[in-house]
C-alpha cells in the first residue's frame, strides 16, 4: 500500500500546503528562486506536514493557521537536506542532482539559509509563544546534530549512544515537533500534546533507522543515490555499528575501507549485510514503533488516530 492512501481525507489540505510551499520559496534573485524550486520539485513524502495536520485534528483545527506550521517545518527539513549534501559532498538526492552539484557549495548554503529564513518568517503568523519556544529549541538541536555528524564522520570507535543521540537530533526531533506543534497550535489538551510529541519522537527514530537499513539493502534506482552512500561518506549508521562489534569484521572493514574504490565498498556493504546488523537494526526499529503504538492507543479513537497508527506501521514495513 502507498503511504498517501493512509490519509486521503486530508488531501485537499495537503494541496493547500503544496501551493503554500511554492509561494513561500519565491525569491527575487533568479538563481535563488531556481535553486529553491529545484528542491521543491524534487518531491518528497511531505511526512512532516502530514503529521502536523493529523495532530492538529485533535484540537481546534484551522487550516489557515496550521498551514504556517506545516509549511515551516517542511522548509526547515528541506533546508537541512541542502546543508547535509554540502557536508557529505553528495551529488544525488531522490534521483536528481543536488543543489551543490547543479550549482556549487556557496549557492547551496545560501539557498538553505534562505529557506530557513522563510520558515522562521512564516512562523511569525502564529501568535503562541510556546510554539516559537519549541521551534527555536528544535532548530538549535538540528544544528548541533549537523555538527555532531561532521565530528563523528569516519569515527570507527563511536558507540550506540552517540548514534541514537545523533539521529534524535537529525531526524526524530523534527517529526516529534511536527506532531507536537500541530497539537499546540490547534490548542489540543496538554496531555494530548505531550502524547503526540512522544509518538512522533518514537516514529522518527524508527523512520531514520529504517532509512539506515535501506541504505544497505536498496539499489541505486530505489534509493535515488548510490547504495551504501552513507558509509561511503563516513556516516557510520546502526547496521555498520553492529558489524563493528565483531573484532574480525571490524579489522576487515577498517583496513579495507576506501570511499573511492567501488569494489572495496561493495565488499564492505556485503560484510555489514551478513553480520546480522540488518536484523538487529530492524529489531531496534520495531521497539521504537511498539512504543509509538502504545502511546497513541491512549488517545481518543478517530480517523486521525487510525491514520497515525497506519503510518507508523507503514514506516516499520516499508521497503521504499
Amino acid at each position: 500500500m502507498k503511504l498517501k492512501r493512509l490519509y486521503t481525507f486530508i488531501n485537499s489540505d495537503l494541496d493547500i500546503i503544496e501551493k503554500a510551499l511554492e509561494e513561500t520559496i519565491q525569491a527575487e534573485h533568479p538563481v535563488l528562486k531556481e535553486a529553491s524550486m529545484h528542491l521543491l520539485q524534487a518531491g518528497g513524502k511531505r511526512i512532516r506536514p502530514v503529521f502536523v495536520l493529523l495532530s492538529g485534528k485533535f484540537g481546534n483545527y484551522n487550516i489557515d493557521e496550521i498551514k504556517n506550521v506545516a509549511v515551516a517545518l517542511e522548509l526547515i527539513h528541506t533546508a537541512s537536506l541542502v546543508h547535509d549534501d554540502v557536508i557529505d559532498n553528495a551529488e544525488l538526492r531522490r534521483g536528481g542532482l543536488t543543489v551543490k552539484a547543479k550549482w556549487d557549495n556557496r549557492i547551496a548554503m545560501y539557498t538553505g539559509d534562505y529557506i530557513f529564513a522563510r520558515a522562521v518568517e512564516l512562523m511569525t503568523n502564529i501568535n503562541k509563544i510556546e510554539a516559537h519556544q519549541v521551534l527555536s529549541k528544535t532548530m538549535v538541536e538540528l544544528v548541533i546534530g549537523e555538527i555532531e555528524q561532521i565530528k563523528d564522520k569516519y569515527d570507527w570507535d563511536q558507540n550506540l549512544r552517540t548514534y541514537f543521540r545523533r539521529i534524535k537530533r537529525k531526524t526524530a526531533i523534527l517529526i516529534a515537533v511536527s506532531c507536537g506543534l500541530g497539537a499546540i497550535v490547534s490548542e489540543a489538551p496538554i496531555q494530548v500534546q505531550r502524547q503526540l510529541y512522544r509518538f512522533g519522537y518514537n516514529v522518527g527514530m524508527a523512520f531514520q533507522i529504517t532509512d539506515d537499513i535501506l541504505d544497505f539493502t536498496g539499489t541505486e534506482k530505489e534509493l535515488g543515490k548510490p547504495a551504501g552512500s552513507d558509509l561511503q561518506q563516513g556516516n557510520i549508521t546502526l547496521p555498520a555499528l553492529y558489524a563493528l562489534r565483531n573484532e574480525n569484521l571490524r579489522k576487515e572493514i577498517v583496513t579495507t575501507f576506501d570511499p573511492n574504490n567501488e569494489e572495496k565498498m561493495r565488499y564492505i556493504i556485503s560484510l555489514v549485510k551478513t553480520s546480522g546488523g540488518i536484523e538487529y537494526s530492524k529489531e531496534i526499529s520495531e521497539r521504537y514503533l511498539k512504543k509509538a503504538h502504545g502511546i497513541i492507543k491512549e488517545l481518543p479513537n478517530c480517523k486521525e488516530k487510525t491514520a497515525l497508527l497506519n503510518i507508523a506501521k507503514y514506516i516499520g514495513k516499508r521497503k521504499f
